[in-house]
């Protein structure tokens, strides 16, 4: 028998609370400095390089938003189904980050292949939440980050092209999102979903700073 993992367990009130505040202020984060974001590109940018910057909010604030209604919903079999939908849209917000990133580099070779090879890791990755819930969810999380950390791949040519403070931050966010994997195995820590989805929002703010810093020199 298929054991379930992550193991489930009753949470507290105070942990909902807690989960739901740390949700809310990514979903506020999301559109609102999304938003912005899009408003700033809008005069900066090409078309082609816009739609990356379309992109990347609009799989931002999808995430937040199922993450928010999976986390917050009653334990119901609609909970079920919203994991699945949780889960893959990860997947899609790594390959999304990274594609107004890779879209700065001037081989648009290089950079054609990186993204195909990013959305391909993101689509196999999503089928596999969607089509096989609760089964390979180990292999999931070293999948999240072997994709999340594939960027090592053109790390020299993306130094040259994109602002230093947009690669540090690149990185600060990796870091992050990697150590916050940490809580997201620690299933019997109270107050542990809250504190991984923390890592979660922080991380996707770093990588924020990181795609508003590419039109941070711009006219």
């Amino acid at each position: 028998m298929t054991q379930k993992w992550p193991p489930s367990r009753d949470f507290s009130r105070g942990e909902l609370i807690a989960d739901g505040l740390v949700h809310a202020v990514g979903l506020a984060i999301a559109l609102i400095a999304g938003g912005f974001l899009l408003a700033s590109a809008a005069g900066k940018s090409d078309a082609g390089e816009y739609a990356a910057f379309l992109v990347y909010v609009a799989a931002l604030v999808t995430v937040m938003s199922v993450s928010f209604a999976y986390n917050l919903w009653p334990q119901t079999p609609m909970k079920a189904r919203l994991r699945r939908f949780d889960h893959a849209a990860i997947y899609l917000l790594i390959a999304a980050t990274y594609t107004p990133l890779t879209v700065q580099l001037p081989d648009k070779q290089l950079a054609t292949g990186m993204l195909l090879l990013v959305w391909a890791g993101a689509g196999a990755g999503m089928a596999l939440k969607l089509l096989l819930p609760h089964r390979f969810d180990r292999l999931g999380v070293g999948l999240y980050l072997l994709l999340g950390w594939s960027g090592v791949m053109i790390v020299s040519p993306l130094v040259d092209a994109i602002p230093p403070m947009s690669l540090q931050m690149v990185i600060a966010g990796g870091v992050v999102y990697s150590a916050g994997v940490i809580f997201y195995v620690l299933h019997r820590l109270r107050f542990q979903t809250a504190l991984w989805h923390a890592f979660v929002v922080t991380g996707a703010g770093l990588h924020l700073i990181a795609v508003a810093g590419l039109l941070a020199d711009r006219a």
